[in-house]
């Protein structure tokens, strides 16, 4: 039987990691076609400590520090186990779950990035180093995963309750529909409600990018109600293609909401707001928006949710 639904669930033996595996148990679909992957990568000895064991001198202190290895080992393995466990509490078969115990090779982002490219529909991680942007750890796992895991959807998860309510965040750019059709692929079928969600801009939120020495005074523009509801024209069209996907892959009518908001001065603010208000648990965007400025790193809209959104579980598709 093929797999269609193999996540990779990022373990590293702390405390918030079980957040993660509680999110999958709470929130992912059982069935048969579901596998999950527990992998953890071991560092172990650093290699230079190894290669002064044959030193008289430091034997001892090796000798001390693979005891520490090994003990720590085998707390990572009954780690590793008992989050098998929680899945398995959650509906998951024993057979499902597989856990991957990895001793480091290349580096611990390389051997992520490595195994993530085995036929995984999506990395599911926490959000270590991961807080507002001021507080980011330069170089940290995580970014340094947001940064290169441009071929797989990522599931960065938060610590809001992981209700079955999705806010999903579109717009006609390919990135969004991949988004669209992910969540179809992954979530259809299994009772879920999503709220279809765009914000569009006012132009306050427009820069034109022109220098402070030679930017003339500009009047103000406005923006007539026609215009507005051209623009929510074309977003209800588009909803509609979305919806229609949506119901084609198991999803219920009745599950499907749409919202349109319009003159935002930050759409990834819109966003997280409409998460908050309506009670969400997980936002669904897309890795890159419409323009060229976007495709810079994981595009501004997507990059600020995972930021500025930080208590939500993130799906960036």
């Amino acid at each position: 039987m093929t797999i269609q639904k193999k996540l990779l669930v990022l373990v590293d033996g702390s405390e918030r990691t079980i957040q993660t595996v509680n999110y999958v148990k709470d929130f992912m679909p059982v069935d048969e076609n579901t596998r999950i992957v527990l992998f953890h990568v071991f560092s172990g000895i650093p290699e230079e400590y190894r290669e002064l064991e044959k030193d008289p001198t430091c034997a001892n202190a090796v000798h001390q520090l693979r005891n520490r290895e090994m003990e720590e080992e085998r707390k990572i393995r009954a780690y590793l186990e008992q989050a098998k466990k929680i899945l398995i509490t959650g509906g998951f078969s024993e057979q499902s779950i597989e856990i991957k115990f990895h001793c480091l090779e290349r580096g611990l982002a390389r051997d992520i990035i490595d195994e993530a490219r085995k036929g995984y529909r999506a990395v599911v991680l926490r959000r270590r180093g991961m807080g507002a942007l001021k507080n980011i750890i330069v170089g940290s796992v995580a970014v340094k995963l947001l940064q290169s895991l441009t071929f797989i959807p990522m599931i960065i998860v938060g610590q809001a309750p992981p209700v079955k309510k999705i806010l999903l965040a579109v717009d006609a750019s390919p990135a969004s529909m991949k988004a669209v059709e992910f969540v179809a692929s992954l979530l259809g079928g299994h009772g879920y409600e999503v709220c279809i969600f765009h914000a569009i801009p006012g132009l306050g939120a427009i820069n034109f990018e022109l220098s402070e020495v030679n930017k003339p005074e500009l009047p103000e523009v406005k923006v007539s109600d026609t215009c507005i509801e051209a623009f929510k024209l074309k977003v209800v069209r588009l909803f509609q293609v979305i919806k229609d996907m949506l119901m084609a892959s198991g999803f219920e009518s009745e599950k499907i909401s749409e919202k349109i908001i319009s003159g935002v001065l930050s759409r990834s603010d819109a966003i997280v707001k409409e998460a908050e208000d309506g009670g969400y648990g997980t936002i669904v965007v897309g890795r890159r928006g419409l323009s060229k400025v976007e495709a810079f790193f994981m595009g501004r809209v997507g990059h600020a949710v995972v930021y500025g959104g930080k208590k939500f579980t993130v799906w960036v598709v």
